[in-house]
């Protein structure tokens, strides 16, 4: 009996490992967030990276983990990553062709990490530059939702 009601728990257990599973910012390509924000009307934040990028990485590990930034980020925006050096893949926005690196230069994007913020317009409004914790990320989102969305 004992041996049966173990397996059984471990069997639950195992079953329920998706939903104890954390949640991820859902990250789009710019061309699903320039879709999807035609569809249904959003504010864009775009995570604007390199490779190399230290702070970068420490964003990612930190503060894109967090469930209370993973919970806003998903509730208010649609999330882009957007690679400064990356000129392979190429796509068309408001009539023009850009790769991620042309795109950043557009954007004037000069250092890293720096996050754009896209109106649902697909228009920059500002940008966070630098690597920035959970509560103060937040929160420097907070304040730009309530500026742009009144």
């Amino acid at each position: 009996m004992k041996k049966r009601l173990s397996v059984l728990f471990y069997l639950g257990f195992i079953l329920s490992l998706p939903s104890i599973a954390q949640e991820k910012i859902n990250w789009m390509t710019f061309e699903e967030a320039s879709l999807a924000t035609q569809n249904s009307p959003k504010m864009i934040l775009v995570d604007v990276y390199t490779d190399w990028c230290g702070w970068c990485k420490k964003m990612d590990k930190e503060t894109f983990t967090d469930e209370d930034v993973i919970a806003y980020v998903n509730e208010n925006f649609y999330a882009v990553k957007l690679h400064a050096e990356r000129e392979e893949q190429k796509f068309t926005f408001k009539g023009k062709e850009y790769s991620e690196a042309s795109m950043a230069k557009t954007m004037r994007v000069t250092s890293y990490p720096n996050f754009v913020i896209m109106d649902a317009t697909m228009e920059n409004i500002t940008q966070l530059p630098g690597f920035r914790q959970p509560k103060p990320f937040i929160e420097g989102l907070e304040g730009i939702v309530k500026r742009f969305t009144k």
